[in-house]
């Protein structure tokens, strides 16, 4: 096999090849040319506020501890011993001056200094002195607007670069409060029998969204009838490397400055008081945006931000071809007045949630598309053709602009080096 993205414009033809859903060895050369040396998402800086406070992660198939140091640096430490490799922390969540390995007793500050150790008189008095025995931290880590991401690769370009023009979109997420953003307790973790590209392809597919989860679309048209005359208008846009972006207006309440009538008088005249603050620190324009448009965002390889009725941020990682396991972090602005706080809980719950209207739909959804991937001998092409024939530049949100962004950046990293290993193992 010679392709596995089949990209032909003057056809307006896009194919993906099925086997990059099921075949072993290509997830073994995703994980070392896209999760080793993409940037990943690890969390959000208000996840770890005080010095001590941690998180244990898994990015990237690593073990990992999002620490804020005594020192007021927020780190990533490898969570290993440098003793015989066992998990320093077991913890999921806390707040620490020194975590101490379960098997030897060894001890490390928060920063992953090495802080003692028992037996310490059958080392030598100069041991750990060029710290070789200190937890190993995580080279490469940057945010952007409170978005934590890791990279596992010296060589990569910046993340101010990498993220290129999703740093728009994550400023019209960011921007709803002046005060910024917070996550809210309570990581929404669960595993999906798929594989993990199907979830991104999902993320930005707005032609599922009536068909598949009607049963939703038809309970907020039951409480407020001028839903309907919502037009799901938006465009696709290619934001570089890979990230995309879905912008549409909004048929239902947000809880930033749309009202819906589920929603009571008081709510409407607030949100009418923070559209008019948005207003005068954005402007009309970008103040209707952030306020009325909705925005799924792809950042390439795994990470989603949904802005729509409710902000989310999920990450996901491939354990084998068909199994993923997804995190799910809900966002609010600091502060928000507590009425709004419920609104957008009951919102997010009620449509984002593990056992909201859209979720298990969505993965029951890519469950029997990759239950069907049996049959790839047979029938083998994916098509993600859908809107080609209009121009990329006038693209709908309901094509597939999107999937085909982050398509072309994925066959650029791993279609040529999987052939060519190919070649050299099939000789």
């Amino acid at each position: 096999m010679n392709e596995i993205v089949r990209d032909y414009p003057e056809k307006n033809e896009f194919l993906v090849h099925r086997s990059v859903f099921a075949d072993k060895e290509i997830l073994a050369w995703e994980r070392a040319e896209i999760f080793n040396k993409c940037w990943l998402f690890i969390g959000h800086e208000t996840e770890v506020p005080e010095p001590g406070d941690f998180k244990r992660k898994k990015v990237g198939g690593r073990n990992l501890l999002l620490v804020h140091s005594q020192d007021g640096e927020i780190r990533v430490l490898y969570n290993t011993c440098p003793h015989r490799g066992a998990l320093v922390c077991r913890e999921n969540e806390g707040n620490q001056r020194v975590f101490r390995c379960f098997y030897h007793a060894w001890s490390f500050k928060n920063d992953g200094t090495l802080a003692g150790m028992p037996g310490k008189d059958g080392f030598p008095d100069d041991f750990n002195a060029d710290g070789a025995k200190d937890m190993k931290a995580v080279k490469r880590v940057d945010s952007y607007r409170g978005f934590m991401f890791v990279n596992f690769d010296e060589n990569a370009i910046s993340l101010d670069e990498y993220l290129a023009g999703a740093k728009e979109y994550i400023d019209l997420v960011a921007d709803q409060s002046e005060a910024g953003l917070e996550v809210l307790g309570g990581v929404q973790e669960y595993s999906v029998r798929a594989n993990w590209k199907l979830l991104a392809e999902n993320s930005v597919d707005l032609y599922h969204g009536m068909p598949t989860h009607k049963t939703y679309f038809d309970i907020k048209q039951g409480q407020d009838p001028n839903l309907k005359k919502v037009q799901l208008e938006g465009k696709g846009i290619d934001l570089g490397n890979g990230h995309a972006v879905m912008e549409y207006v909004a048929p239902w309440g947000r809880p930033v400055a749309q009202w819906t009538p589920i929603w009571s008088e008081d709510l409407k005249r607030d949100m009418e008081k923070i559209k008019e603050r948005l207003v005068e620190k954005h402007g009309e324009e970008r103040a209707d945006r952030i306020a009325n448009y909705n925005r799924n965002i792809i950042i390439f390889p795994n990470l989603v931000i949904n802005d729509i009725m409710a902000i989310t941020a999920r990450t996901f990682y491939p354990t084998s071809p068909g199994y993923i396991e997804v995190s799910g972090y809900s966002l609010a602005p600091k502060g928000e007045d507590p009425e709004h706080r419920l609104a957008r809980n009951n919102n997010f719950l009620e449509f984002l949630g593990p056992g909201g209207f859209a979720t298990p739909d969505d993965n029951e959804a890519l469950e029997l598309c990759q239950e069907a991937y049996t049959n790839n001998s047979d029938v083998e092409w994916n098509d993600i053709s859908k809107g080609m024939v209009r121009g990329e530049e006038n693209a709908l949100a309901t094509d597939e602009l999107q999937m085909r962004s982050f398509w072309r950046q994925y066959k650029e990293r791993i279609e040529g080096v999987l052939n060519q290993d190919r070649e050299v193992a099939y000789k």
